[in-house]
């Protein structure tokens, strides 16, 4: 576990760094009033989730490969960071829909029933804590795999 420290850590940072991306969607209307924009600016959050990646291997190689690091250990170093980061994402995403956003489900069903997108039955399918919580596991394990192939190729150092 000791040689997981880092890992670990920037795991935790990009939880609260997503936690935070949160409160501010919510902040800014993006889960409710403004809901209709939800999906044009929620991409944004690959900016920070990409610092936070690059950020992490530039620590680990510093701090643990002493200056150096390859890209097959940037690329583990990532990999490992992500499966962190998705045992951590039911928790992120249950404080998520309990405390910044509560009526996030609610407020996505009415939007795209309202918009025609969905069934009633479909959206009340769909935008659930469960359902979530999958999507989290699965959307962290795959980005956090290309974020860590890319990142990797910038941060090796000889």
């Amino acid at each position: 576990m000791k040689n997981l420290r880092i890992e670990i850590k920037w795991a935790i940072i990009f939880a609260i760094v997503g936690l935070l991306w949160m409160f501010g969607e919510k902040v800014a209307g993006l889960h409710d009033e403004h809901i209709d924009k939800h999906a044009n600016y929620s991409f944004l959050f690959s900016i920070p989730a990409i610092a936070v990646y690059v950020f992490a291997l530039l620590d680990k190689r510093r701090n643990f490969y002493h200056g150096s690091m390859t890209y097959m250990q940037g690329f583990i170093t990532g990999l490992i960071i992500s499966v962190f980061v998705a045992i951590l994402s039911p928790l992120t995403q249950y404080i998520t829909s309990t405390v910044i956003t509560p009526g996030y489900f609610s407020n996505a069903i009415d939007y795209t029933v309202r918009e025609g997108q969905m069934t009633q039955g479909a959206a009340e399918n769909y935008f659930t804590m469960r359902n979530y919580i999958v999507q989290g596991l699965l959307w962290s394990l795959g980005m956090g795999l290309v974020t860590s192939a890319i990142v990797a190729l910038f941060v090796r150092k000889k």
